[in-house]
């Protein structure tokens, strides 16, 4: 895929271009419903002056949320064009319209009015289906596939191969070949790709069409050593062919570091991990409104979720856990309890699937995130932010910094009650689920703005209505 950096998140480019043509094919489908149910009434819903507009806005960028909190554009690349097409369904009847729904009764002045929801909806579906399938068909046509070379053939070549294969990206990119520096291959890696270039680099790469050189060495001394072309690999460059290091091109097309490739001067120099004092203050706005909003709506779930508790085991309805937090400070984070009393009478463990420390209710209340509600409270004190690395145990945090490298850089961002790791990765209960996902906390604390806070929230959704990382 092709992708923009906006606010220093990397955004795939055709995603970005599919949802600027639904959009318009949203504001069309209401322009539609009035043709169909008031063909008697004239409305611009392109003049801004016309009330009709703002509605349409309303449900034109209601319904591209719901489209993102369902994963639908992902599910391509996961399910085929079946899961699609069954999330845009869910995403546009049940989730769209249920907002919509709730959003008028809050605010009667944007309802469309007169049947006219049902019909823009059905119109809207039909319409999108239609155009995400030829998008797809567009998309994955192998003339659009990115060629690209790896030069290396060791283990972080290895490592390139297996991500864009395991990401399902090998539908977007195509290793052409891999250039070896030593005549040593990696067993991972097919020998057919390996390759000599005869004559220049440059001359190759267009005579071949490569778009993208990834330099994948895997001893930092070697590049300077005379095994990497700087000369040729410069002249590349100049002619329009993209060449980046490994670690960039995972972080660009995947959203996450990878440990094994990561040293403190990349992490030093790189365009990232910088503090900015606006960033922090309109994030803490963020965190209070939302806060705020979450509160009115989910009282009346925290009481019943309270009682609940309270029937299938009696008290304390809320359990009090110590957590990591900004610089490594501790703070007493709230959940409701879903374990039972004595649940870490032997001291601290991980928690594990199909737990048997798990009350009937706290079952329940785990899979919902209902368990999670009391820690609202932990993000109007300021302990944590509503986007962020989920906060570990001091007792687990200890032993993962002596055990994963660079574990304790996530502690730089405050902690949240949702975060990227969450929606990349599932829940991790070992030292090797840490090291995981401490791949995606650092791509976020390097990346983290205003705009990946608030895509991270929306993609949450799906998180929370399938079930996803629940133990």
């Amino acid at each position: 895929m092709f992708h923009i950096r906006i606010f220093n998140h990397y955004v795939p480019l055709q995603y970005v271009i599919l949802a600027l043509v639904e959009y318009w094919v949203l504001v069309f489908s209401v322009y539609l419903a009035h043709l169909i149910r008031l063909p008697e009434v004239e409305v611009s819903v392109l003049d801004y002056n016309d009330p009709t507009a703002l509605k349409t806005n309303v449900f034109a960028v209601v319904m591209l949320c719901c489209t993102l909190a369902l994963g639908v554009y992902e599910a391509k690349i996961r399910e085929g064009f079946s899961g699609v097409a069954v999330r845009s369904v869910v995403a546009f009847f049940l989730l769209g319209c249920g907002s919509l729904t709730v959003l008028y009764y809050l605010f009667p002045q944007l309802q469309l009015g007169r049947g006219l929801l049902t019909i823009s909806a059905v119109s809207a579906l039909a319409l999108c289906v239609l155009v995400r399938a030829l998008f797809f068909l567009v998309v994955d046509s192998n003339k659009l596939r990115r060629r690209i070379l790896v030069w290396g053939n060791g283990t972080k070549a290895a490592e390139v191969v297996k991500n864009i294969q395991d990401s399902g990206l090998q539908k977007y990119l195509q290793v052409v070949g891999l250039v070896g520096p030593s005549p040593n291959l990696h067993p991972e890696l097919p020998a057919e790709l390996l390759m000599e270039i005869p004559g220049g680099l440059a001359q190759y790469c267009k005579q071949h069409k490569i778009d993208e050189i990834i330099v994948a060495l895997d001893e930092r001394r070697r590049e300077l050593g005379g095994n990497l072309p700087l000369d040729e690999l410069m002249d590349c460059k100049l002619s329009g062919i993209e060449v980046m290091n490994s670690l960039e091109f995972c972080e660009r097309e995947i959203g996450r570091i990878e440990l094994k490739s990561l040293d403190p001067s990349w992490m030093l120099f790189s365009d990232g991990f910088r503090y900015s004092g606006l960033r922090d203050a309109t994030k803490r706005v963020f965190d209070i409104l939302i806060s705020l909003v979450l509160i009115a709506v989910a009282w009346p779930f925290s009481l019943l979720t309270a009682l609940a508790v309270f029937l299938d085991d009696g008290t304390p309805v809320l359990y009090r856990q110590t957590r990591v937090g900004l610089n490594g400070k501790c703070f007493d984070l709230y959940k409701f309890r879903s374990m039972r009393k004595d649940a870490e009478k032997n001291g601290a463990v991980w928690a594990q699937k199909n737990d048997n420390r798990v009350t009937r209710v706290g079952a329940f209340i785990r899979n919902t995130r209902l368990d999670e509600l009391p820690q609202i409270y932990n993000v109007l004190r300021g302990d944590m932010s509503f986007v962020g690395p989920r906060p570990e145990r001091p007792e687990f945090v200890k032993d993962l910094e002596k055990q994963v490298p660079f574990y304790s850089e996530r502690h730089r961002v405050k902690p949240g009650l949702m975060g990227w790791a969450q929606l990349k990765y599932p829940y991790g209960a070992s030292v090797e689920d840490a090291s995981q996902k401490l791949r995606y906390d650092l791509y976020y604390t390097k990346n983290h703005s205003l705009l990946l806070d608030i895509l991270i929230v929306i993609q949450t959704v799906e998180v929370v209505l399938l079930g996803k990382g629940v133990r």
